[in-house]
């Protein structure tokens, strides 16, 4: 998602908002997304109207306020004046008979004081990212950065991607660490200026969207209404299961306001995935209010131990629980999705046939023979080739449903799905059917390299026309795969096993190697007779080589 659409606001200007509260819907490019509130506020000014298309993230939409005596202020509130004040929005300061001097410019609301500079801010490196890890900065501050410079490695939700400089410049300030997980899109990673001489203006620069998410508060007295921002990103995901918290001797606790503490909604949620109990924790931050870095940094107490029995010598101790939660990656969260949504929006239906690979293991030993020695072609390598020569053969099984259209496509892409720790992940062998065995072996064995260090580029996983999935090298003779959407077929590639056939010509029998294929289809798009006429152009191919040469 880069952007989104207003579908419908849930709640008018002056409605009281609770914790969990639909606040508006939001149509992504994905679907249309419930967008809710992360704590109690009133719902000051609607700044985006319904129907509002092409949002970028990041972009102020409304105004909360915690009382509703603030809601007046901000009646004539518009995105003009947003643009003008800092990037968290703050409250307008009310008419003053005599001019007041210039604000200083302060580190949690930088202003038009600061020099001239760039917000970088993290972009969707892929169509399915809502958020991303940084995992290193390959420049430090005060260095020079050229265009085309790498600047930081994002881990994504399908890999971990080189993140370029667009323009020339120095580095002024890094506003997130490496190792911030989670880090949803439109968020500022870093601060670039033209000049190396602006540098030193930005040391206590702070983007209040890194801090803790909340609106910056201006000095006392009297307290004005504390104001949340409220941009338009990505739903963030469910908090993970925490482990329950270790029990913590009782304390003085936050401030609380109306018999709530006073928190910024990333530290809740933050010490919701760690199991945090809020009333433990001292705030820092305005009026006390508890903030990311008093989470990140909490300790809890040590309670009296309990009376324990004797540890008997000579027995390991036994693992605390019966079970450990693991963390979902971003990676097996798109997965689970994926194929959450293909299992139930498309009509499967499966098809197999067992293909006889004496002559495919006869030229592959003879070819292997002749090529150099840093190319060693595998079975895979000849699917692969027959796949997509089947699919100029029945291009119905080479199409995608586009729910107005079926798109039959006029080149094969070939995706191949590789298993890496992170999960599964299919990147391309592009221009399948005009390849020949060798530079199809190295494609895919750059590709698995490459997937299994995280290193694949977007354009290299993203697409594809057609999948293939072998299990075949852990020895299993046959399996139903689930089709890659919006492709309308995959093949599982079971193992070869040696069977007995009838002999040709002559009575007896013969060994064969037999291998089993299950063909996946899409019945919107391919029918179960055009599905026989795939296998039947594919196991063609691989029971006569030679066909492959035509």
């Amino acid at each position: 998602m880069q952007m989104g659409t207003i579908a419908r606001w849930e709640k008018k200007e002056g409605d009281k908002i609770n914790e969990g509260d639909l606040i508006a819907e939001v149509e992504t490019d994905k679907a249309t997304v419930g967008f809710e509130s992360l704590e109690e506020c009133y719902l000051a000014k609607i700044l985006v109207p319904e129907g509002t298309r092409d949002v970028p993230i990041g972009a102020i939409i409304c105004i909360t306020v915690e009382k509703p005596e603030y809601i007046d202020a901000f009646k004539n509130y518009t995105l003009d004046s947003a643009a003008a004040a800092a990037p968290a929005a703050s409250v307008p300061p009310p008419p003053a008979a005599a001019p007041s001097p210039p604000p200083q410019p302060s580190p949690q609301a930088p202003g038009s004081s600061y020099p001239p500079h760039m917000q970088i801010t993290l972009p969707a490196l892929s169509p399915t990212m809502t958020m991303g890890t940084v995992q290193r900065w390959e420049k430090k501050v005060g260095e020079k950065l050229s265009e085309g410079d790498l600047l930081a490695e994002i881990e994504t939700d399908k890999a971990t991607i080189g993140f370029e400089v667009q323009e020339e410049g120095y580095l002024a300030k890094i506003l997130v660490p490496e190792g911030t997980r989670d880090v949803p899109l439109g968020t500022p990673l870093c601060i670039i200026v033209e000049k190396e001489a602006d540098i030193p203006a930005f040391a206590d620069y702070q983007a209040a969207a890194v801090t803790d998410m909340k609106a910056p508060a201006p000095p006392p007295p009297p307290p004005p209404p504390q104001v949340m921002a409220t941009p338009a990103a990505a739903p963030p995901p469910p908090p993970q299961p925490a482990a329950a918290p270790a029990p913590a001797a009782p304390s003085a606790g936050p401030p609380r306001k109306g018999g709530r503490v006073v928190v910024s909604p990333l530290a809740k949620k933050l010490a919701a995935e760690k199991g945090i109990d809020l009333t433990q924790v001292k705030g820092t931050g305005p009026d006390g209010r508890i903030t990311k870095k008093d989470v990140e940094s909490f300790v809890p107490s040590k309670a009296a131990p309990a009376a324990a029995p004797e540890a008997v010598p000579g027995v390991a101790a036994a693992p605390e629980g019966t079970f450990t939660d693991i963390p979902i990656s971003n990676i097996r969260r798109v997965i689970a999705q994926r194929l959450m949504q293909s299992k139930q929006t498309i009509p499967h239906y499966y098809l197999s046939i067992d293909v006889n690979m004496g002559k495919i293991l006869v030229l592959r030993k003879e070819l292997n023979q002749e090529v150099s020695e840093n190319i060693k072609l595998s079975v895979n390598d000849f699917i692969i080739k027959a796949s997509a020569l089947a699919c100029l053969k029945v291009p119905e099984a080479n199409s995608s449903w586009m729910d107005t259209v079926i798109r039959q496509n006029h080149v094969v892409d070939v995706s191949v799905a590789v298993s890496t720790p992170a999960g599964l992940i299919t990147p391309i062998v592009f221009n399948a059917h005009i390849k020949g065995l060798a530079a199809i072996s190295k494609d895919v064995a750059s590709l698995a390299a490459k997937a299994r260090e995280g290193k694949l580029q977007p354009h290299e996983f993203q697409g594809g026309t057609f999948t293939i999935s072998n299990l075949g090298m852990y020895g299993i003779k046959n399996f139903s795969a689930i089709i890659n959407p919006p492709q309308a077929c995959i093949l599982a590639v079971g193992s070869s096993k040696e069977i007995l056939v009838p002999a040709d010509n002559e009575k007896g029998f013969d060994v064969a190697s037999m291998m089993s294929v299950t063909l996946s289809c899409d019945h919107r798009v391919v029918d179960g007779a055009v599905g026989a006429q795939w296998l039947a152009e594919f196991k063609n191919f691989l029971e006569k080589p030679v066909t492959m040469l035509l």
